[in-house]
């Protein structure tokens, strides 16, 4: 099992657009889930996968580049400027101890 972490640093004012809007795109997926910072760095957006290997997670991205994820219309329109909410991101992936 692996954990795939998406970390953003949204410009002032943009962290809760941002969260609301990954939250909205990506509900109907199971393994799925959005954290802002509570206590650290300000306006950080965090997206958390789980995947049971990195080629099923690859699938995951591949899917939604592809435009084979099930999302309305109007929130494909919106994720084109996501990118203006946020100034610098990272990936982080974790494999879980069993």
């Amino acid at each position: 099992m692996y954990i795939v972490r998406d970390i953003f640093t949204a410009k002032p004012g943009c962290a809760s657009k941002l969260a609301k809007l990954f939250k909205r795109v990506f509900a109907n997926e199971p393994s799925f889930r959005v954290v802002t910072d509570f206590v650290g760095n300000f306006n950080t957006v965090e997206m958390e996968f789980q995947a049971a290997n990195l080629a099923e997670f690859e699938e995951h991205v591949k899917a939604y580049m592809e435009g084979r994820m099930e999302v309305e219309p109007e929130l494909k329109a919106e994720m084109k400027s996501y990118t203006e909410l946020w100034s610098t991101g990272r990936r982080e992936i974790y494999k879980v101890v069993e």
